[in-house]
């Protein structure tokens, strides 16, 4: 295709076409609301430096880890993608190690699976290490007996497969309101943005970066006791990664917006 070609067609990201509308995303802003299911607990401090770059350490707390379910609603600034649930509803999975760089509290996620391809595709082009998955979760219900009313005291579920082999699930059995957010879903997650080699000879950049958020919004944040079990059905470098004990589980609202990355410095 020729450059003239080229320069005739527009997307933000492909495919690129004329208009550039059948681009898969969309450009930043991203705005996102969602539900939260969270598990702190503790992992081998060995086995998560073993999954950070050498800029990153594991600072005054190593070992500290956390297990996230997410059911997120997401639009761009128009918002035009709420109109088709089918496409702005996901739902994530994702693994948090604290971490820091040059004494600044950060988290790395070292695993993520989503079960749409549009955050899938938006993962990739942030650094995150989004994979296919089968997610589920409990949600907050209004009225009714068949799951917990939201900002009350209740059991919580989450789960997590893929290609029909499931690799973690967990509850959280909310008492009480806690007094902050859990840490690790306050500080900014740090990526690797890779570029896989294609064009013989090229030697793509592999940089560290993070996000530019604006907007965060957190519920009231219910805590409690948790359970949490990661089955060794993937590889053993996820396996590393299993808990040697866990610690409090949360549950809460969550919203915020997305509006560009930033390289590490």
């Amino acid at each position: 295709m020729t450059s003239s070609v080229l320069s005739r067609l527009r997307g933000y990201s492909l495919p690129l076409s004329p208009s550039g509308t059948s681009a898969m995303l969309t450009p930043p802003p991203w705005h996102f609301s969602g539900e939260v299911v969270m598990v702190d607990y503790r992992v081998d401090p060995v086995a998560a430096a073993a999954f950070l770059p050498p800029e990153l350490d594991l600072g005054a707390d190593p070992g500290r880890a956390a297990a996230v379910f997410a059911h997120w609603q997401w639009c761009s600034e128009p918002g035009t993608e709420l109109a088709d649930p089918g496409t702005s509803q996901f739902g994530e999975f994702l693994i948090l190690l604290g971490c820091e760089y040059r004494g600044r509290p950060l988290a790395r996620c070292p695993y993520a699976w989503v079960d749409q391809p549009v955050p899938l595709l938006r993962g990739w082009v942030q650094g995150m290490p989004k994979q296919f998955g089968e997610l589920h979760q409990t949600r907050p219900m209004r009225v009714g007996r068949a799951g917990p009313l939201g900002s009350a005291a209740g059991t919580y579920h989450g789960t997590a497969s893929t290609g029909g082999r499931r690799f973690v699930q967990a509850s959280v059995n909310v008492t009480a309101p806690a007094a902050e957010p859990p840490a690790l879903h306050t500080v900014p997650l740090v990526h690797s943005r890779v570029q896989p080699s294609w064009v013989d000879g090229e030697e793509p950049p592999v940089e560290l970066v993070t996000s530019t958020v604006t907007g965060v919004e957190f519920s009231e944040v219910w805590s409690g006791d948790a359970h949490l079990e990661m089955f060794d059905v993937l590889d053993a470098d996820f396996a590393s990664l299993r808990p040697v004990s866990v610690g409090r589980g949360h549950v809460f609202g969550y919203a915020e917006t997305l509006v560009s990355g930033q390289t590490l410095a």
